[in-house]
């Protein structure tokens, strides 16, 4: 009985981080479903409010909490990765060479699946690409001392945003790397390709440090009741930030506007900016994700929770699988329907996005579940472990 209450314990601890990355991930997929099938209605960063209807508008702010949950459960689970195998070491090699395959997934399979051109004019790096550096500069990381991680964390999510009127023009010898760091802009490799820097990376380090440092909360050694008081004062206080430093709309985030609509008023309180995420962004997502943690591991287990880790434990097999059924679906659209939104195929509503990314899980639940299956099973196929 004292060896089955410590192994119940470890259970539930993973399955609330499975099923919090697989509940992102749906979040994800209704953002993809929007790309997708509303591309004639695309949306900036930060939101146009008086042109984003409020349906749209919160359909997208909900999928802000994809990535940043993402990148930081991708640092809590490197740190329980060397929990479990043999420490520091293991991890750093692990992260570098899982970081180099997610890079080299970006620039092929994730991108085609976007633009389904070969050769490629344009590749654009996106959130596979951003996590796989992270994961790269975290393989560093992970050697300095947990107090020195923290503050280096906190002071990259926090203070980048200082950084955010220093631009490089192209041709400087720091346009490229700066470029990748910190500044959205476009990358020249040849007159037949480019390269489009989504998610610059600098924040995105701080993040994924941030959830490395965290790992001792989920340490076997951790008592669960500890545990959920640390993630309710740390969620709390990060929600709670960003709602003070957005009333006085201080540092850390474009100001926010009064309507006289109190709908479009809100919209403007959260109308927040992505590309790179501002320190508020991160507040806020990081917060709610926190507190999502905190609530799925008191709900205990449940066939709800049970299902969404199904897709949290084979995440990048779900990722390359929902693009490609995206991409296979707007193609049958097209051969059915035509060009029916101008020089796009897709819906007339928001509701039409979102009866399909209720639809498409069901769909995609028994490949994931195989998949998750397979790569808990054959632990002997060493490149499973890096989907």
């Amino acid at each position: 009985m004292s060896d089955a209450v410590p192994a119940g314990r470890l259970r539930q601890r993973l399955l609330s981080i499975d099923a919090l990355r697989g509940l992102v991930i749906l979040f994800m997929l209704l953002d993809h479903v929007r790309e997708t099938f509303l591309l004639h209605r695309q949306v900036s960063d930060p939101m146009d409010i008086a042109a984003t209807e409020p349906a749209l508008f919160f359909s997208r702010t909900l999928a802000h909490l994809c990535a940043p949950v993402f990148v930081l459960l991708t640092g809590l689970s490197a740190y329980l990765y060397g929990e479990k195998y043999q420490g520091r070491g293991d991890v750093s090699a692990f992260l570098f060479k899982r970081g180099l395959f997610l890079v080299v997934l970006e620039f092929t399979l994730v991108n085609f699946a976007w633009t389904f051109q070969l050769p490629p004019g344009v590749i654009y790096m996106q959130v596979i690409w951003a996590i796989g550096v992270s994961m790269i500069a975290l393989a560093a990381l992970v050697w300095l001392p947990r107090p020195l991680l923290i503050g280096l964390a906190l002071v990259i999510i926090c203070g980048h945003n200082l950084l955010d009127d220093l631009h490089v023009a192209a041709g400087s010898a720091m346009h490229i790397p700066w470029t990748i760091l910190h500044e959205r802009s476009w990358i020249e490799v040849s007159d037949s390709l480019r390269l489009r820097t989504t998610y610059p990376v600098l924040p995105w380090i701080g993040v994924i440090a941030l959830g490395y440092a965290l790992g001792p909360w989920f340490s076997g050694a951790m008592p669960a009741v500890v545990r959920q008081r640390y993630l309710l004062i740390a969620g709390a206080g990060a929600v709670l930030g960003f709602i003070l430093l957005r009333l006085i709309n201080g540092y850390g985030e474009a100001p926010w506007h009064t309507y006289d609509n109190g709908v479009q008023t809100l919209m403007s309180f959260f109308n927040i900016t992505k590309y790179p995420p501002s320190l508020l962004f991160l507040a806020l997502t990081l917060g709610v994700g926190l507190l999502l943690l905190l609530a799925l591991e008191r709900v205990g287990h449940s066939r709800w929770i049970s299902t969404l880790a199904v897709f949290g434990a084979a995440p990048m097999f779900f990722y390359l699988l929902h693009l490609y059924v995206l991409k296979v679906l707007y193609v049958v659209g097209m051969a059915l329907f035509g060009l029916n939104q101008g020089t796009h195929f897709g819906f007339d509503s928001v509701g039409a996005v979102w009866l399909v990314a209720l639809l498409l899980p069901l769909a995609l639940y028994l490949p994931v579940r195989w998949f998750a299956g397979l790569k808990a099973r054959r632990r002997d196929i060493a490149w499973l472990k890096y989907l």
